[in-house]
């Protein structure tokens, strides 16, 4: 048994950025991850084109800026290679390769009894933490729906975390199924390199330029959001014209509204839109059925593909190993409560990282939580 005061659980951004908050204030942890690295989704599980979609004035972790000469739009080396001296600078040793099986909270005792998996020497570790902080992600195993006939699909079906690149797609026909962010870049990337390329939007987005939610970030500190969304709506309009003539609809509430109430994100488009308009990237909406490599859309249109690229996003592991976390977790795995009061659950409970609000809301959770794991100990202390 390892006592510790604080146990992070994940060496993401959520988790890092929580180590050096704590560091900040000299106070002990240990933080583990089951990767053989930190920040493994950027590391191991991204397409080769892409940048961060926000400017990154939103996207520094605390307490390190990025260097002077650091691009607006970041891309995905340049963020690993921050993350790895945010490391360095901090003096952060996560465990890798430790795997949580379970965590429960001795009601007796008041702290969090842990048990993980030393991948690396095949060992058993129980901790015994007076903090627990949950900074694992939403993104920790990939979603991929049920679909009637995918089983015996004869083609290439892959889940976007193991796309690279559309250079080895040239010529073949490829369905994208997801239209977020990834998806939507996906297809893009597919189509620039020869690819036949067509993609399944099911809900209604929201799709914007980079510049436009740049400004719509600087505004938030001085505008309502109603407001903001309706600038911004009137400008998509001058950008992309009705979009609804190519499959595209718009949700009800804007997008910085829909962001609060949702976390759900607006698509930022990267070139992806003027393909759709050329017919280069084709539209489909929700697929029926799935006859070997002849797919079936809602209203009788099929089409005949060779591989399938999944942008489904992802679903959180967190309740498989967490347990006493009714005030904090729901069902899916995600904060009950609404942003900015999701980071807090009782017993010395906390999430980092999970509401949906990017490295910005990283970076706000870990300094909150660091400050009120200061505060708890600063009272036991008095």
């Amino acid at each position: 048994m390892e006592e510790v005061v604080v146990l992070i659980v994940g060496a993401g951004p959520a988790g890092l950025a929580t180590s050096a908050c704590l560091s900040q204030f000299s106070i002990p942890y240990v933080i583990v991850e089951r990767e053989n690295c930190s920040a493994s989704l950027w590391c191991n599980r991204t397409y080769d084109r892409l940048k961060l979609h926000l400017a990154r004035e939103f996207c520094e972790l605390p307490h390190m800026p990025y260097p002077a000469d650091t691009p607006t739009y970041i891309p995905k080396n340049t963020f690993i290679k921050y993350v790895d001296d945010y490391i360095e600078c901090f003096t952060i040793h996560p465990r890798y390769l430790t795997i949580v099986e379970s965590s429960t909270y001795d009601f007796n005792g008041k702290y969090w009894s842990i048990m993980a998996r030393d991948m690396s020497k095949c060992t058993i570790v129980n901790y015994r933490a007076k903090f627990l902080v949950v900074a694992s992600g939403e993104n920790s195993v990939k979603n991929i729906p049920v679909l009637s006939g995918l089983e015996n699909f004869p083609g290439e079906a892959i889940h976007s975390s193991c796309y690279k690149s559309g250079i080895d797609y040239s010529g073949r026909n490829v369905l994208v199924i997801g239209s977020g962010n990834s998806g939507m870049e996906i297809a893009y990337d597919l189509a620039s390199h020869g690819a036949n390329t067509s993609i399944v939007i099911r809900s209604p987005i929201h799709v914007m330029t980079k510049e436009l939610i740049r400004l719509g970030m600087t505004l938030v500190h001085y505008l309502p959001l109603k407001m903001i969304d309706d600038l911004l709506l009137t400008m998509a309009n001058f950008v992309f014209g009705d979009l609804s003539r190519h499959g595209i609809t718009r949700p009800e509430k804007g997008p910085f509204v829909l962001k609060s109430e949702t976390g759900r994100s607006a698509v930022i488009d990267v070139g992806t839109i003027g393909l759709i308009k050329k017919d280069k990237i084709k539209v489909n909406g929700r697929i029926t059925k799935i006859k070997g490599k002849t797919i079936e859309f809602e209203g009788g249109k099929e089409a005949s593909f060779d591989a399938i690229v999944f942008a489904t996003g992802y679903k959180s592991t967190t309740n498989l190993w967490l347990k006493n976390d009714e005030d904090m977790l729901n069902s899916d795995g995600v904060p009950k409560k609404q942003f900015p009061n999701h980071w807090k659950g009782a017993n010395g409970l906390y999430c980092a990282g999970l509401g949906r609000r990017g490295l910005a809301g990283i970076a706000m959770d870990a300094k909150n939580i660091a400050n009120d794991i200061k505060r708890s100990i600063d009272s036991m202390c008095s």
